[in-house]
């Protein structure tokens, strides 16, 4: 398949109210939700499309309850980007299979827990994790 950096390209956009920043999320939600197949053919990963999009839909629910349009602004453009990424194969398959397939939910330890493991692995997050 070809590159054809424009074809998922967008105007970045505003949102005027939470209504309409919740048609765009429902939108772009919907996008990745029906490219899970492609995204599994593509990358030849060895995972079916309802993985992917369980994975997908935990994204989404992670930030369900922001209200505030702005903050929803940016959550849709770097949605969307990773989406013009991930569907033009810009990506390799560890990209895909460690920020789109594994989770980032890390049991909450208090300090003297990881003092006495003696790291801290908040600060040796790996640079393919998407943070």
């Amino acid at each position: 398949m070809t590159t054809i950096p424009a074809r998922l390209a967008q105007s970045t956009r505003s949102s005027g109210s939470t209504i309409e920043a919740r048609k765009r999320a429902i939108q772009m939600y919907r996008d990745w939700y029906r490219s899970a197949p492609e995204i599994v053919s593509l990358y030849a990963l060895n995972v079916s499309p309802a993985v992917i999009r369980h994975s997908i839909r935990q994204r989404f629910e992670k930030n369900r309850y922001v209200t505030d349009p702005r903050a929803i602004d940016v959550l849709l453009l770097k949605s969307r980007q990773e989406y013009q990424e991930t569907m033009n194969c810009w990506k390799q398959t560890d990209h895909i299979m460690g920020i789109l397939l594994q989770s980032k939910d890390r049991p909450q330890r208090t300090f003297l827990q990881k003092f006495y493991e003696g790291r801290d692995e908040e600060a040796i997050v790996p640079a393919a994790s998407g943070v």
